[in-house]
């Protein structure tokens, strides 16, 4: 089973309903519904390029970022998210990150060059998929691969700070 990470843009407002019918309902169904253009699933990627920071030597703060965008380090759990409506109970419940978290993150991953820290991934691609930590063979360009997952994550931040949105996150 491959797990994957999703990222959800919602209002404070929306996740206070979700809290409120988890509380009302039977079975603490918090009534998830976010638009599907507000959902984002970058896969394995940034999980890879992470690692591919520590393993190759590169720039810590960049393997330190993405951990804060794609786990919510900062953020709070939400438990009554935890329910099979959202995610599939495999791993913790969602996170959230409050608007204020989502807009310092979204600055972050403007100011990072993907292409440069992307710069020394061997071009050979189980090699590079190996040192994303993903040993099982990719077929593809890993390095376009990332790069593209990279940009979606950064629009998907940039569109939630200029909404002002929390952005929840969980693996599924």
């Amino acid at each position: 089973m491959a797990l994957t990470q999703q990222f959800a843009r919602v209002t404070p407002e929306y996740l206070e309903h979700c809290r409120q019918s988890a509380l009302d309902s039977p079975g603490a169904a918090p009534g998830w519904d976010p638009p599907a253009s507000d959902l984002l699933d970058t896969g394995w990627a940034n999980w890879g390029l992470a690692a591919y920071c520590r393993a190759a030597g590169g720039d810590p703060s960049v393997a330190d970022l993405l951990d804060r965008a794609v786990s919510a380090t900062f953020g709070q759990t939400a438990g009554y998210l935890d329910h099979d409506e959202v995610y599939d109970g495999f791993t913790d419940p969602p996170r959230v990150l409050d608007p204020a978290e989502v807009e310092k993150i979204a600055g972050d991953l403007r100011d990072v060059d993907v292409d440069a820290v992307l710069a020394g991934l061997p071009s050979d691609a189980a090699e590079a998929a190996a040192l994303c930590g993903h040993l099982e063979s990719f077929s593809g360009d890993v390095r376009a691969h990332l790069g593209e997952q990279f940009a979606a994550l950064r629009e998907f931040y940039d569109g939630a700070a200029r909404r002002a949105l929390c952005v929840v996150v969980w693996i599924d």
